[in-house]
């Protein structure tokens, strides 16, 4: 089956720069929709940002827009989200996900396979 593993969290410095990284093994990648969501303490998990199969569109919650950047490179079988101008309130753990062909991007549920996350941590 598919499996998602993230790397690249860690904690940095307010206004600091992390780039993540979502590796997918055991289907055929350039048919997800790939998604990146995040969730802190008490609270729900959030859609962060998401790309299609071919990485032409992409969408953003607004709070993120201008800061940070998904991409795929899909011979590599891997997304990044590249998090730039990092604000104390983008701690969270961090999850990749995986969707078969549809682009239903901010809807937790429609996503098909999730990562173990990994902790961003952003200190003032």
């Amino acid at each position: 089956q598919v499996q998602l593993v993230e790397s690249g969290g860690g904690s940095v410095q307010a206004g600091g720069s992390l780039r993540l990284s979502c590796t997918f093994s055991g289907r055929t990648f350039s048919n997800y929709v790939m998604g990146w969501f995040r969730q802190a303490p008490g609270n729900e998990r959030e859609f962060v940002a998401a790309i299609r199969q071919s990485a032409v569109l992409s969408e953003y919650t607004d709070s993120v827009k201008g800061r940070f950047t998904i991409s795929r490179d899909n011979a590599k079988n891997t997304v990044y989200l590249q998090m730039n101008s990092l604000k104390p309130e983008d701690t969270a753990v961090y999850y990749c996900a995986a969707d078969y062909r549809r682009w239903l991007p901010r809807t937790v549920d429609t996503y098909d396979y999730w990562g173990q996350g990994t902790q961003v941590t952003v200190s003032s």
